[in-house]
């Protein structure tokens, strides 16, 4: 499903309800796929950045964020995604001076900025291409319910405002299997702001023993906005938080605009975001996402880019210490599964 209906993050309802036979039985296939053994192993260490719903939940920050981190302790890491919302069917390497997100993704436009990006539907493959590129540590952007390939560490991030939804299974909720499954796979849990919902979840990682890491999204470009009058648009897992971040930057948010994560722009809706900036003299805003999004996408997808300004995000830890210990214990892993293997 490419939208979140809005009663997945609703108390659960007459909808759940009706709906909650098909997320059992999608729940208990997802959960048999997780409990298969992994088909393919590498002998460099792989470090999984996943989410227990579907949906967008800070996976791409989070994974840049540890990508700085294993480049300053001396690593060559790489990031390795299937490509959502792409279409190339093998092994790439993004480029990006040529591709655009109909090519290999929006996600892997941002993650090619910070590391040498591999886009591919076949895990294993794609991890083995980064290789040849000469990484010596991958990240994995989502891939937590995948068994195709071996993760060593798997970092299951939760967006607090979110939390789990109404708790149930896709299509009456957005888990994809019951948290005591997905805990059971998860090596740590890494918290992105507070919440009640997001408290409950600790809990419970804490009775799984898992350790909890702590994280909030700073906005890079959070100063000048104040008294700015804005047509904000985006389509993101939760165009809310984008909103917000604006509101709290000063701006005057005339006119919101939220679109279906991943959503392709169309000329006549670029044309029409435009029109309406210009009728009533609003400044055009979006999330860096979206920006990739219309990047060499077409002329109308081109200007409405070239006149948008680009509020950027960035994931920020409450302990740096604890997230270079996800690093360092992602290669303790490795190397005791290869030497296991070997």
């Amino acid at each position: 499903m490419s939208e979140a209906p809005p009663f997945w993050f609703k108390p659960p309802g007459l909808a759940a309800f009706l709906l909650s036979p098909f997320g059992k039985l999608y729940g208990s296939v997802a959960a048999r796929r997780m409990n298969l053994p992994a088909r393919s192993h590498i002998d460099v260490p792989v470090l999984c950045i996943g989410n227990f719903i579907a949906g967008g939940a800070g996976k791409t920050p989070t994974a840049i964020a540890l990508a700085k981190l294993a480049r300053d302790m001396g690593l060559r890491p790489g990031f390795l995604s299937r490509g959502y919302g792409g279409s190339v069917s093998k092994p790439t390497v993004v480029d990006l001076n040529s591709h655009n997100a109909h090519d290999v993704g929006d996600e892997a436009l941002i993650l090619v900025q910070y590391a040498v990006s591999v886009v591919s539907p076949d895990r294993p493959a794609g991890a083995r291409l980064l290789i040849d590129e000469g990484v010596d540590f991958i990240i994995m952007d989502d891939g937590f319910q995948n068994p195709s390939l071996h993760k060593d560490y798997t970092l299951a991030v939760i967006d607090a405002g979110r939390g789990l939804g109404n708790g149930y299974c896709i299509p009456a909720g957005p888990v994809r299997a019951t948290l005591e499954v997905q805990l059971a796979h998860a090596s740590a849990i890494l918290l992105i702001g507070q919440s009640e919902a997001g408290t409950a979840i600790v809990r419970q990682a804490a009775k799984a023993a898992k350790p909890v890491l702590n994280a909030r999204m700073v906005s890079r470009n959070g100063v000048g906005w104040t008294g700015r009058k804005v047509l904000a648009f985006a389509a993101i897992g939760d165009p809310t938080k984008f909103f917000a971040s604006l509101a709290k930057a000063g701006a005057e948010l005339v006119e919101r605009r939220s679109f279906h994560d991943h959503h392709p722009f169309t000329q006549e809706e670029c044309r029409d975001l435009m029109a309406k900036a210009d009728r009533e003299g609003l400044t055009l805003v979006t999330t860096e996402k979206d920006a990739k999004r219309l990047m060499r996408m077409g002329a109308a997808q081109q200007a409405l880019l070239s006149r948008s300004h680009v509020l950027f995000v960035d994931l920020v830890f409450d302990n740096a210490k604890m997230a270079q210990l996800v690093i360092s214990d992602t290669l303790k892993r490795a190397e005791a599964n290869r030497l296991a293997r070997h």
